[in-house]
């Protein structure tokens, strides 16, 4: 079975300008997708730089003998600096940082990082994991029992983050194994999508798909039939026999 992956970014209905970014390394190796915040040409900036830097790092050092947990955590702390950089350079975008969250293949193995609230999923035989726990306040009160799911839906705090890169207290960053097989699907998303849509809708979305391109445009039109307010970025990896043996 041949492996396929594709991705897509939209504006969405209310949002003049894209300040979430992505980007799918052509042999499949990484996949990046970034969620800018700051104002317009701060968040724009940010999700750039992070997944120019993210690119950047691992290509360099992609056939170094850097175990692949090491490699994609300091792949993440190079876009932190490359952002700080940007930001003594330029100090009208002082407040801008991002989102990230990767999906790597090296050495028969796939792991993944995220700073921040856009996530990760995996979808296997018709269910769909959350793989991410977004570091935001709401997610950590309903860790804590403080909130329930529903309530962190429509709380007014659910967009603040306790995490981004462009901070110069960027705590630890976590890099994790994840098992995938055969058919899996991997999606990894911004907040625009997750924002407008639950995951029963975006599983079923993809249970109605017959391709990953399809379903990148059932699940962006989804999202702004629910509103569309914010930038919506969504890439998906189908799990086929090429991934195995990647890097």
């Amino acid at each position: 079975m041949k492996s396929c992956f594709a991705g897509i970014t939209d504006p969405g209905l209310l949002r003049t300008v894209n300040q979430d970014d992505y980007y799918i390394d052509p042999d499949g190796r990484f996949f990046i997708v970034a969620d800018g915040m700051g104002g317009h040409a701060g968040g724009q900036e940010a999700s750039k730089i992070a997944t120019e830097a993210i690119k950047t790092y691992l290509n360099k050092d992609w056939n170094s003998q850097t175990p692949s947990d090491e490699l994609l955590e300091q792949a993440i702390y190079q876009a932190n600096q490359a952002i700080l950089n940007d930001q003594q350079t330029h100090p009208e975008r002082s407040d801008m940082g991002t989102t990230a969250v990767v999906v790597m293949f090296r050495q028969d193995q796939c792991w993944f990082s995220h700073v921040g609230d856009s996530r990760l999923y995996r979808f296997r035989n018709s269910k769909l994991e959350k793989i991410t726990e977004d570091h935001t306040w709401v997610a950590r009160a309903v860790k804590l029992g403080e909130l329930t799911a529903k309530q962190a839906r429509m709380h007014p705090w659910r967009h603040v983050l306790s995490q981004c890169l462009g901070r110069k207290d960027l705590p630890k960053v976590d890099v994790y194994p994840i098992e995938v097989k055969l058919c899996d699907r991997l999606l990894l998303c911004s907040d625009g999508l997750t924002e407008e849509l639950s995951d029963e809708l975006i599983a079923s979305s993809l249970q109605e798909s017959s391709s990953i391109d399809q379903a990148l445009v059932i699940l962006v039109e989804a999202a702004k039939e629910q509103g569309g307010r914010d930038n919506i970025t969504v890439v998906i990896v189908e799990i086929g026999e090429r991934m195995k043996g990647v890097g």
